[in-house]
């Protein structure tokens, strides 16, 4: 099964689509706009069942394949929101909307899930119920969550999840996937300092969190190389510092601490947040201040199943002559793990060529990838749901 001559066909039409979701880009579940746009499109396909709403902004389609049978249903999913970032790229199709722009590529997956919908509709070259899922707030807001808990795979008694996202880095038309964790639990944290301000010439009279503050981040920082087996991965960042003042000669009453806490393993992560309350309660008493610690934990970790992995990889090496299936795992995290914690699946990487990495205000998705991952979604339900 290589790349499905009817995606060659589609490719302008579909790269319309993207290119169009690119200049009107949304955030997190403020994906009207685009949202209807899916269900549109949807409906023009001749899907059998379209539904908005689901999840705040989510929309979820079904075809019905050419033995209608509930023994089968496997869901395909895509994310639909941007990020708040400020476009460089100088594209003549670049977001117009100011301070908001693609820059992970879903605008790509959408349109290539899309793309695998018409094909599908078209075709129904299987036995069993294809899902459509397009999910808001990826980035944030855990859109994926909210779909599970608005009753995504009971409503539609989804079997079994894919997913892909764009990798830059890795060439057009390549595929890369291991089994296990491929995206990690994404925890964040806040802390605020408090001491007794004062002036800077007399440091005698005053409790100062700033210095409490960098002896913290070191602290923190140094969590993993000497808490964490240094065969297992974990990442502890202090992203920002504020204080309360931005004077020269003011030792500020507060300082506050923001980051995040990346693991991809679930002792690991539960040992993080452990050792991170102690080293902020212990270097907080040693500093003379007090430490008011907000600890959130995020999407866990995107863990792929074995026999899943497996049928992914079989697909994609179908379309690409080749799979990588050990490749690295990533420390950014992913809300599609929630529905792979509700049933088995696997999320894949596509080759999205030499471009600007993702979150960066120079990225775009290479409309080249379309053929491809639109394949492999469509020959993801044809393969899992084989006709007889």
């Amino acid at each position: 099964m290589p790349v499905k001559n009817r995606f060659a066909e589609l490719l302008p039409e579909i790269t319309a689509w993207r290119q169009d979701f690119h200049r009107h880009p949304e955030l997190d579940y403020e994906v009207h706009r685009t949202a209807a746009r899916v269900a549109e499109l949807l409906r023009s396909f001749g899907v059998d069942e379209v539904t908005e709403g689901v999840g705040r902004t989510g929309v979820v389609g079904v075809i019905r394949g050419r033995a209608d049978t509930q023994s089968r249903v496997v869901a395909l999913r895509a994310d639909m929101d941007a990020l708040p970032l400020t476009e460089i790229t100088g594209a003549e199709y670049a977001s117009t909307t100011p301070g908001v722009m693609h820059a992970c590529g879903h605008d790509g997956h959408t349109s290539m899930l899309l793309g695998a919908a018409k094909y599908l509709a078209e075709t129904r070259n299987f036995d069993g119920i294809a899902v459509l899922v397009f999910q808001p707030a990826e980035e944030s807001g855990g859109g994926g969550l909210a779909m599970v808990q608005d009753g995504l795979v009971e409503r539609w008694g989804i079997q079994e999840f894919y997913a892909l996202h764009n990798q830059p880095g890795l060439p057009v038309g390549q595929f890369a996937i291991r089994t296990g964790a491929i995206m990690a639990a994404a925890d964040q944290f806040d802390v605020v300092l408090t001491g007794k301000g004062g002036h800077a010439a007399r440091p005698q009279d005053c409790v100062d969190p700033v210095l409490a503050g960098a002896q913290m981040v070191v602290a923190l920082q140094s969590l993993v190389s000497r808490n964490v087996d240094p065969l297992q991965a974990g990442v502890v960042s202090v992203c920002s510092v504020k204080t309360g003042t931005d004077a020269y000669n003011i030792i500020p009453q507060t300082v506050t601490l923001r980051g995040t806490v990346r693991s991809l393993d679930a002792d690991v992560r539960d040992l993080l947040e452990q050792r991170f309350h102690r080293v902020v309660a212990a270097t907080a008493e040693a500093m003379g201040v007090s430490a008011d610690i907000t600890y959130q934990r995020g999407y866990p970790v995107t863990v792929n199943h074995t026999d899943a992995t497996a049928h992914a990889a079989e697909v994609a090496r179908a379309i690409a002559g080749s799979v990588e299936t050990d490749t690295a795992p990533l420390l950014a995290g992913e809300d599609f793990s929630y529905m792979l914690e509700s049933r088995p699946g696997a999320y894949i990487f596509v080759g999205n060529g030499d471009t600007a990495n993702l979150h960066n205000p120079a990225y775009d998705f290479d409309d080249d990838a379309i053929p491809f991952g639109a394949s492999w979604l469509a020959g993801m339900a044809e393969a899992r749901m084989p006709v007889g």
